[in-house]
């Protein structure tokens, strides 16, 4: 082969393998934008814990309006608050977890909030599976969770949904209580316990009222007896009465 000839091939390669970098690149891009979530020592059981978002923008169209997370398990509603977000952004409570949302983002733009957790699971890892809605209405979500492949790393494509890693629970590290209604649960008994005096004070009245009528009861008899002795004595009266009046 002429010095020629072996220049215009590499000259080609160098044409096709520029051409195929840049198609990897242009279908890499899409796939490159995702959600994610940090925080920094995390740990299973950890209290009061403040958790990072951030979210990319796939749309050159239209800007984020909204990031609906479906939380996992062991955590609910009421144990998420929001720290901060973009102005004029909230955090609102649904049935399966929170959405933050607010005025549209910048076309292109990316969006960062941050939630505080009352506690976390005590678990490896949790998943916040999330819909990233855009002001059009395209709905992307960011909810498959990765399975790693033989080298211990994630297949790098798809919708992955953003995962925490935990650290191992402190020493001593226990779940807090779910709602804050068990003391007046507990203190329950207490509010029925002066029903027993109640009960030793009814047993107590029977008790006096028996005796009293067991005590009012022998009186009877010397009633009885005190009348038949006045009918006898009235009756020999009237006898002795009546025998002087006929012997005179």
């Amino acid at each position: 082969m002429s010095r020629t000839t072996r220049a215009r091939s590499a000259r080609r390669f160098s044409v096709v393998a520029g051409v195929a970098l840049a198609a990897s690149i242009a279908f890499a891009a899409p796939a490159s934008a995702h959600v994610e979530v940090e925080s920094e020592g995390a740990a299973a059981l950890a209290q009061n814990v403040t958790l990072n978002f951030s979210a990319e923008s796939e749309s050159d169209k239209a800007g984020i309006t909204k990031l609906e997370v479906i939380l996992p398990e062991g955590l609910l509603p009421s144990d998420i608050a929001f720290k901060k977000g973009p102005a004029g952004w909230k955090l609102t409570p649904t049935a399966r977890g929170y959405a933050v949302s607010g005025p549209k983002a910048a076309v292109g733009g990316d969006v960062e909030y941050s939630v505080v957790v009352r506690q976390l699971p005590d678990a490896k890892s949790v998943a916040f599976k999330t819909l990233q809605t855009y002001s059009d209405g395209q709905v992307h979500r960011w909810i498959e969770l990765e399975k790693p492949s033989s080298d211990g790393h994630g297949h790098g494509h798809g919708s992955p949904a953003p995962v925490l890693e935990l650290k191992a629970a402190a020493p001593g590290a226990k779940p807090v209580s779910p709602t804050p209604t068990t003391e007046p649960t507990t203190a329950a008994p207490t509010t029925a316990a002066p029903s027993t005096p109640a009960t030793e004070d009814g047993k107590a009245a029977e008790e006096t009222a028996e005796t009293s009528d067991s005590g009012s009861s022998p009186a009877l008899p010397i009633i009885i007896g005190v009348v038949v002795i006045a009918a006898l004595a009235g009756g020999v009266w009237w006898f002795k009465r009546r025998g002087t009046a006929g012997g005179a």
